[in-house]
């Protein structure tokens, strides 16, 4: 089934970093040549690199102390049924994960569209499909998983342009105009919350498909607190409100790669008709439980490594500073 939307032309184009010449200067030779590194991995089959990366991964995750660490006191306070070796274990694989991801990132620039959809694998596409057809306003809920970038970019491969809020990486400018630019190349906006949230919702209304991050911690002030697996986590209380000024349909969509086929999987979840409840509290129980839902699958996908957790119900401490784990 070919997709199609109707899209309005943008008036704000977004955040689109330019090349500058000050990149080739010589602070920023170290950026260039694990560039170049990654355009070689990007060449391996990746039957071969997946192997390597692995290993590599877990190395690296052994020696990352503090993500480490973080990752740890996630686990503990989400899992605190699982003994501390299945813990450990969990981030190894994490630690996996992610290299495999992040060495197979070149592929998106340096390779084809169609390689990227043949590396592609859509589960529950008639999630989505149907509402394509109604030519809904949709926003994508899309957890902080180490494909992340993946699903965006395959959209807008097949003509779905993407809508998406970011953060800029100034301290790293040459990976900063590289990944706009990988991320847009087939078409798009990014946004920075700097600008508000207003072009974002004015690109959803005009047909982009919103891309949105369920698990980010706001603080205490815009959001409420909602289970979490075993424990508590400061939940957005807005989304509700973004449902209610765009029209539109919110999606869960969780990012997976399977290094046991090569495919980058989207796993498609039922879309959350209930948003917005005129509630608060339940807008925000209703998102985290969508979340929770995404990640219990494959949590070793899921980047543990974030500090998810430092906004604490009842004024507890922040864990990542206080709590103390077996074996650190």
């Amino acid at each position: 089934m070919k997709l199609s939307r109707t899209i309005k032309p943008l008036t704000n184009q977004g955040y689109r970093p330019r090349f500058q010449w000050s990149f080739l200067h010589p602070k920023h030779w170290g950026t260039w040549i694990s560039i170049g590194f990654l355009m070689l991995f990007a060449l391996i089959p990746w039957q071969v690199r997946d192997p390597i990366a692995g290993k590599l991964g877990k190395f690296i995750g052994r020696r990352a102390k503090k993500a480490r660490q973080r990752a740890q006191v996630n686990l503990t306070l989400c899992f605190p049924e699982q003994n501390p070796a299945q813990r450990e274990a969990m981030i190894d694989d994490m630690f996996a994960v992610a290299t495999q991801v992040i060495l197979a990132m070149g592929e998106l620039t340096f390779k084809s569209k169609s390689h990227l959809q043949n590396r592609t694998l859509v589960v529950g596409r008639e999630h989505l499909d149907r509402l394509i057809e109604e030519d809904r306003p949709l926003i994508m809920l899309v957890p902080h998983a180490w494909a992340i970038d993946f699903p965006g970019i395959y959209w807008a491969s097949l003509g779905l342009p993407i809508a998406a809020l970011m953060k800029p990486q100034h301290r790293q400018p040459v990976y900063d105009w590289l990944i706009s630019k990988q991320r847009l190349q087939y078409g798009g906006a990014c946004y920075t919350r700097e600008e508000g949230l207003k072009p974002y919702l004015k690109a959803i209304k005009q047909g982009y498909m919103g891309y949105y991050l369920p698990d980010e911690d706001f603080g205490p002030e815009q959001s409420q607190f909602t289970d979490f697996f075993a424990t508590k986590k400061a939940t957005f209380a807005g989304l509700g409100k973004i449902v209610r000024m765009t029209g539109a349909t919110v999606v869960p969509m969780m990012p997976v790669y399977n290094a046991e086929t090569g495919k980058f999987e989207i796993h498609i979840s039922p879309a959350l008709e209930e948003l917005p409840t005129n509630d608060l509290q339940r807008d925000a129980e209703i998102l985290a439980h969508s979340l929770e839902s995404m990640v219990a699958p494959t949590p070793s996908q899921y980047m543990w490594n974030l500090r998810l957790l430092k906004t604490r119900p009842d004024n507890e401490p922040n864990p990542y500073q206080t709590l103390k784990i077996d074996g650190i």
